[in-house]
Formats: C-alpha cells, structure tokens, sequence
C-alpha cells in the first residue's frame, strides 16, 4: 500500500485539511499505515496536481484560510483500481523477536526490561483501542445504527485489538520463558 491509498481512504471517511489528515493518521489510521506531517504534505501536493484531489478554501475567524482537501473522480478511480488488485500477504518483520533469538547467546534475562517496555506499549495501545470502540461503536455514546462505512472501521479496529491481545499475550510468554531461563536469582536461598 502506498500513502497516496491511505490519504484517499481517509479523505473519502471524511475531507479535510492537511493539519486535520495528520490528526487522523496520529488518532487511528496511523496504528496501520505510519506517515510524517512531511509525508502527508508532500504526497496531497502531489495528488492535487495531479488531479486526484480538489482543493477549496475555507474561510476561518481570525486565523488564515484553509485548504480543505476532497477526493475527486480521479482518486476515486485510482482506489478502486488499488481494491480490486490483489496484494501480497504481509510478512513479519520483527527486531524484537531477533533480539530474542540472539539472547541465547548473551544473557537472556538481559532481555527482560525491553519486553516489559514493549509489553507496556501493547497494553497501552490495546486500552486506547478498546476505549475508541467504546466512544465510537458499543458505548451508550456511540452513533446509531452504523453504515457500511463504520462496520469496516470497527471491523479494523477489532482486528487491531486481536493483534494488541495476542501480541500481550506472546510477550508474556517471551517473559516467562526469559525467567525460566534466567533461573534464580543469585544469592537464593542463602
């Protein structure tokens, strides 16, 4: 997948400016498809002269106009074209799971801080996964009945929590298994 996809697909969730898209691939879109504000300016500059996108300024109080991007028929297209052609299935690239395997030719309780730390940012991501379908699709809060549009966000987004609980799940298993190997600590029993 190429940025240019990602911006379409959230540009036609709902245009905006290029400050509101670089919100949204921090908030949501981000945890699958990462992008620097440089990025995501380059490429809208791109698709604009290229006729992908349409650009309108919007008018704001005291502060200057905006540029509020939308997909035009164009980008339309090069989506659809992207959709229905097949792509391969994506495979693991994990540094983690290297270090893991090379800490059996160090210390492997060495180990054990980093997989706390990467532990605490799965958690961390999971809780704000599972609060965003509270806001956004099962909470008292939450729009009425979803269209189609939502039923594949949230299809994603229960898709990112799978991931987030067996990814917490397999580090703790990377933990006990550091322990088992660390065995005692020193001193025990003395």
């Amino acid at each position: 997948m190429a940025l240019e996809h990602a911006i379409l697909v959230s540009l036609l969730e709902k245009p905006g400016s290029g400050y509101e898209l670089a919100r949204r691939f921090e908030r949501s879109i981000g945890y699958f498809w990462t992008a620097s504000h440089q990025q995501i300016y380059r490429v809208l500059s791109r698709m604009e002269a290229d006729g992908r996108l349409v650009v309108r300024e919007v008018e704001q109080q005291g502060r200057p106009d905006k540029k509020e991007y939308s997909v035009a028929g164009p980008g339309r297209a090069t989506l659809a074209e992207w959709l229905h052609k097949p792509i391969e299935p994506e495979s693991l690239r994990h540094d983690l799971a290297v270090k893991i395997r090379g800490a059996a030719f160090d210390d492997p309780a060495a180990l054990v801080r980093e997989v706390e730390r990467h532990r605490q940012v799965h958690r961390d991501r999971l809780a704000h996964y599972l609060a965003g379908e509270v806001r956004d699709f099962t909470g008292p809060e939450a729009p009425g009945p979803p269209d189609a549009g939502q039923e594949l966000q949230h299809v994603v987004l229960r898709g990112g929590i799978a991931y987030e609980r067996m990814t917490i799940a397999w580090l703790d298993d990377v933990l006990d298994t550091l322990h088992r190997l660390a065995g005692p600590p020193t001193g025990a029993g003395v």
